[in-house]
């Protein structure tokens, strides 16, 4: 990856505690797995930022080599990589989603 991408990345997960790296915006999701990373996100009332891969081909690809992980969307808690859809959806379900926030947004 270009180094300045790589900075890019890291200062977009750096402008707020939970960041989501996905394909569209938390107003309006492009895709499905998207979209369920931002109503579970609200589900916990907990504040995000986004950044629209689909703006940003560099990004796009980047952020799947910054996190060695192949698929958007990705959610970041205090700049650790915590994972997509799948992974939002497990953590939610078990509660650990909501125990994680509230202490990173403590």
């Amino acid at each position: 990856m270009d180094p300045s991408t790589q900075q890019r990345i890291e200062a977009l997960v750096a402008t707020s505690p939970v960041f989501v790296f996905m394909k569209g915006s938390k107003l309006m999701p492009q895709c499905g797995f998207s979209n369920n990373v931002v109503q579970i996100l609200n589900a916990l009332a907990v504040p995000f930022e986004t950044f629209d891969v689909l703006s940003d081909a560099e990004i796009r690809q980047g952020i799947k080599e910054f996190s060695d992980w192949p698929t958007i969307p990705q959610v970041y808690v205090n700049g650790e990589f915590i994972g997509g859809s799948d992974i939002l959806i497990e953590l939610y379900n078990s509660g650990e989603l909501r125990e994680t926030l509230a202490v990173a947004l403590a």
